[in-house]
């Protein structure tokens, strides 16, 4: 049963998975977003169901790069895959094989390149080949971790549910409920799908979402074990999974304070993969825990050039602000916003908690925050609508929002610093306090 808004999410089937991830010779589904790409979804030959389309028929799709007899998951190696698989396309349009297989590489390169066009790319080859076969099987899962990269979680839990009942036996389509489920702020569902994913085939990515699963609950040292046997289940030729399970790690040891660690990490993700952005950027997050800002500010400079982000255009901006160069802070300040886009359009939260945490357009951050809440519920939501009531004085809203957002016991120190300003606001501007 899940647990109701407020309340602490009960360690019920979350812990079986979590126990269970040490048994298997294993994660991170995150985030956000989720390890369905690559290692151990490997695309390989099913039956069929048809559901209102003119046959049933077996489709031979393949090794997914990264797998034997397929292309590495370098960056060379996706360029070829996506090359071969366009001409593929070009040459016959209703080729499901080529159509899945061009998804799947083209969802690797949006991770390895922080670039939304390659997904884009995927959404429209997939619908392209179920506006003519609507109950394709292979391109409709593949849908699922396309909405899912897209934050369309509602689309992608739709899918997942129409996909799981199609065919039961399919660990993936778990994974694309249990990753829309966790967006969405349902964690036990998501644990529960997670549960029954582990159960049919444990893999590099179920022990991912173990992971994050334990890193949600505040487990770092337990979710850093299960991630270490997600890397150590991916296979040689799929650098771009070990590159990223080697930055999860880096992330984790970070939060850990165990540097050196971080840093024989993230060095090996760029090894595997040079230039991946989310082991870059942990480089410049490395810097900043060791008080090198001028070479954390050039790593985030160099890596806005590549692929700009909110994130990356706001650290640039807290570290000028700190040197005490304001103008060029609110350069990269309304750079942020402007990458983000605007407010009606937001799908998380991440906005409405950076014109928070600068004081900026509070009553736009309120606004943001609250529409995205009526969406998803999930615990950086809630904290970023916490933060935005906060800082507009609506102290009774923030500490009821600060409560949802620590339900899972989450150890994240900016949540839980936020949690605290909070609640000692809460507790002195209370006329009742002793």
């Amino acid at each position: 049963m899940v647990a109701e808004r407020g309340q602490p999410v009960p360690h019920t089937q979350a812990t079986t998975a979590l126990r269970w991830s040490f048994r298997f010779p294993h994660r991170l589904a995150w985030l956000g977003i989720a390890v369905l790409v690559g290692g151990g979804a490997a695309l390989v030959p099913w039956l069929i169901f048809k559901h209102g389309s003119r046959s049933t028929r077996s489709v031979a799709i393949g090794p997914e790069v990264g797998m034997p007899g397929a292309p590495p998951t370098s960056a060379a190696g996706l360029e070829q895959r996506i090359s071969d698989m366009e001409r593929r396309l070009r040459e016959q349009p209703q080729d499901v094989a080529a159509a899945v297989l061009l998804s799947d590489a083209l969802l690797r390169q949006a991770r390895a390149t922080s670039d939304g066009r390659p997904v884009r790319r995927a959404a429209e080859v997939l619908n392209t080949l179920l506006v003519d076969d609507p109950g394709q099987y292979d391109a409709l899962r593949m849908l699922g971790a396309i909405d899912l990269s897209q934050h369309r979680f509602r689309d992608a839990l739709r899918i997942g549910h129409r996909a799981r009942d199609l065919r039961p036996s399919d660990p993936w389509n778990y994974g694309v409920i249990g990753d829309a489920q966790i967006e969405l702020g349902n964690y036990q569902e998501a644990f529960s799908a997670f549960d029954a994913m582990m159960t049919l085939r444990p893999s590099a990515p179920v022990y991912a979402r173990v992971a994050y699963a334990r890193e949600l609950q505040g487990n770092l040292e337990g979710a850093l074990q299960a991630m270490q046997m997600a890397a150590a289940a991916t296979g040689a030729q799929d650098l771009e999974a070990q590159a990223w399970y080697a930055a999860q790690e880096g992330e984790l040891f970070l939060k850990m304070n165990r540097l050196d660690d971080a840093d024989r990490a993230y060095r090996r993700a760029v090894f595997s993969f040079p230039g991946y952005p989310l082991a870059m950027i942990g480089q410049g997050k490395l810097k900043m825990a060791l008080g090198d800002a001028e070479a954390a500010l050039a790593i985030y400079l160099a890596q806005l050039r590549r692929a700009p982000s909110l994130d990356l255009a706001a650290r640039i901006g807290d570290l000028y602000a700190e040197r005490g160069e304001n103008g060029e802070a609110e350069r990269y300040y309304q750079l942020a916003e402007d990458l983000a886009g605007p407010g009606i359009t937001q799908t998380e939260a991440n906005l409405a908690l950076f014109l928070a945490e600068h004081n900026r357009k509070l009553p736009e951050a309120v606004s943001i925050a609250e529409a995205v809440e009526t969406v998803r519920q999930d615990i950086f939501t809630e904290d970023a609508l916490a933060w935005a009531y906060y800082k507009v004085g609506r102290l009774r809203e923030a500490l009821t929002a600060s409560q949802r957002a620590l339900r899972t016991g989450t150890r994240d120190e900016g949540l839980r610093s936020r949690a605290a300003q909070i609640r000692s606001a809460a507790l002195h501007a209370s006329p009742n306090r002793h």
